[in-house]
């Protein structure tokens, strides 16, 4: 398994201490996570596809200005 040295401020160190600790994984494991995440991060292609294809869907100007009542959240 490869090692990279990085370089970070205090303040992102400390955060980062604290998220390891709290999920009870190592420093390392964290990033190494956080980065798979990030470049894992990838579409299907057939669904790149799909974007725009809705002819119909309302643009976001009309969804904004819409004066439609909100629905009402469940109570738990």
């Amino acid at each position: 398994m490869a090692q990279i040295t990085i370089y970070i401020n205090n303040d992102l160190e400390s955060k980062v201490k604290e998220i390891a600790h709290s999920q009870e994984i190592s420093i390392s494991k964290y990033i190494s996570t956080v980065i798979e995440k990030n470049i894992n991060n990838n579409w299907n292609p057939n669904i790149k596809k799909l974007a725009g294809s809705w002819s119909d869907f309302p643009t976001i100007e009309e969804i904004r200005n819409s004066n439609a009542e909100d629905v009402k959240r469940e109570e738990f």
